[in-house]
């Protein structure tokens, strides 16, 4: 096989949406066969992805690669076009693999799991079209798309107010994608040429008032999907209702297209709004961190708890995008992956200790720590993993973003300080509320109801296995980074040096300030 003209990202997407379609025709009345079709398809896809990249992907390269493009409605200027780059690469690895462990994760589902698995698949297939497409048209197209099997998995097999929660999600995303289409259309009718292709809309002149409304729409679109405060509401309660295998992808992919998107779109397609917008962009990311980690603290539903938790991680991601620095660019992007990985482990152990206690309120639970001594040590290492102890992948990401920022020389010093020093604040919260949460599921006074409930037992092999795939890459990359950095430097750096020639340095603007005071006209002359 020529592994250089193959369509590899096609194939990638269009295998799982395609064996999607056969779900229906298969025998099967208690799920068990479709169930492990569903499996295999994720493994034989996330082995296509590690492949078409091990073998067909030059690390050392910053542009696109693996690109395919093919006319699709010529009279609407539409193309299927594709590609990878280092900001793509990782998070299309990334859904491939949390994607085939949420399908493990599903193992339990038996209510229509020819529908369950049919969505699952679909929505593998267009998550990682998110991650690829290179058409802006496209690009809108597959983001809609994935919101679909969001909205029924959550509306069908959701908790006690799964109507409300999903229908408050679709509101939310796809009032925010509007504003994709139409920041879309209007890139694409800028000038003398029409044209839907990201890179050519790149080499677009751009007005530099054109530039900051298109960058507030798509800010507003990705801010629903990162999630940014206030837009961030539709976040907390999907998770209070979703099961195990959406939760999991809900933390671990979908917020990373919010973060990937505004890299992808804004700070890349439109890099002299993004130099204005930069600071804007440092204090949401803030407030995420702050607002959301005190809010966590008031939450007594387990599932909302976490969820605040990934709300608060997401602001080291903004504030990554807009330090102007390599090192704080490649810490956005690895605090992306890693919270994918921990945020996906989290809740898959949040739905394995429902199952078991059938509560999440934390008031409820108490002494079940010997009980399950299994899940207690998953669920504790992985929440050493979310408070950013050194060793794990959580810690490299936030100390990337820290030191970046901190030598960033955008942003006058007092800014600087007085950022660094909410950070430092919003990483002593975090392992307050989480380990209390800790204590308070596993220890504690015990409830006794509940510690003599009957189903209250360990975890079983396959919850043991799901957990260890996703501590291997935390634990990994902890010790390890350039495990990750290696795959994505190369176009990190290149976004960086270009955003930099948008952003004149303080040394600048004090001389440019120093020439306007001399020739401007003196009082009493």
């Amino acid at each position: 096989m020529n592994t250089a003209n193959f369509p590899w990202l096609t194939t990638i997407i269009l295998l799982p949406i395609a064996a999607s379609l056969l779900l229906p025709i298969i025998p099967d009345k208690e799920g068990k066969t479709v169930r492990w079709y569903s499996l295999i398809v994720g493994l034989i896809d996330f082995a296509l992805i590690v492949y078409a990249f091990s073998t067909g992907y030059d690390f050392s390269n910053p542009d696109l690669q693996l690109v395919e493009s093919y006319p699709w409605v010529p009279q609407l200027g539409l193309n299927w076009s594709v590609g990878a780059d280092g900001l793509s690469m990782p998070l299309i690895i990334l859904t491939g693999f949390i994607t085939t462990l949420a399908i493990l994760a599903a193992w339990p589902v038996t209510f229509k799991p020819k529908l369950f698995y049919f969505l699952i698949l679909a929505m593998y297939g267009g998550q990682i079209a998110v991650f690829a497409v290179q058409d802006m048209l496209l690009f809108f197209l597959v983001w809609e798309l994935e919101l679909v099997p969001i909205y029924f998995l959550l509306s069908i097999w959701g908790g006690k107010r799964r109507q409300y929660a999903a229908t408050k999600f679709i509101l939310y995303t796809a009032g925010g994608s509007l504003f994709i289409l139409l920041s879309a259309l209007t890139m694409a009718f800028y000038g003398d040429t029409v044209t839907f292709d990201m890179r050519s809309l790149a080499l677009k002149d751009f007005a530099l008032n054109f530039q900051l409304a298109l960058y507030a729409g798509f800010l507003i679109a990705y801010a629903v999907k990162l999630p940014i405060i206030p837009l961030h509401t539709w976040l907390p309660d999907a998770h209070g209702e979703a099961t195990a295998p959406v939760h999991m992808l809900l933390a671990g992919i979908l917020l990373k297209m919010g973060g990937y998107a505004l890299i992808r779109m804004n700070a890349q397609l439109l890099p002299d709004a993004h130099a204005l917008f930069a600071p804007v962009l440092v204090v949401l990311g803030v407030v995420n961190i702050i607002y959301a980690a005190l809010t966590s603290f008031a939450q007594r539903n387990l599932k909302r708890k976490i969820a605040y938790s990934s709300i608060s991680h997401m602001g080291f991601v903004l504030i990554g995008i807009a330090s102007f620095t390599d090192l704080g660019l490649s810490g956005a992007v690895l605090q992306m992956v890693s919270h994918g990985l921990i945020g996906a482990s989290l809740f898959f152990l949040v739905g394995a200790t429902y199952d078991r206690t059938h509560t999440l309120m934390l008031d409820e639970m108490g002494g079940v720590g010997k009980r399950m001594p299994k899940i207690f040590a998953m669920f504790t290492t992985c929440a050493m993993a979310s408070l950013a102890l050194p060793g794990m992948s959580g810690f490299v990401a936030e100390l990337m973003v820290f030191v970046g920022f901190a030598t960033s020389d955008a942003y006058s010093s007092t800014f600087k300080v007085i950022v660094v020093f909410l950070m430092a604040v919003g990483v002593i919260l975090t392992p307050i509320y989480l380990l209390s949460m800790l204590r308070e599921i596993f220890y504690g006074e015990e409830n006794k109801e509940l510690v003599s409930h009957q189903a209250l037992i360990d975890a079983e092999p396959r919850e043991v296995f799901i957990i260890a795939c996703l501590l291997v890459p935390i634990i990994g990359i902890g010790f390890y980074p350039k495990l990750l950095t290696q795959m994505y430097d190369t176009t990190t750096v290149q976004l960086t040096a270009r955003l930099r020639d948008s952003v004149p340095t303080l040394a600048q603007q004090k001389e440019e300030a120093i020439k306007v005071s001399l020739s401007a006209p003196q009082i009493g002359n």
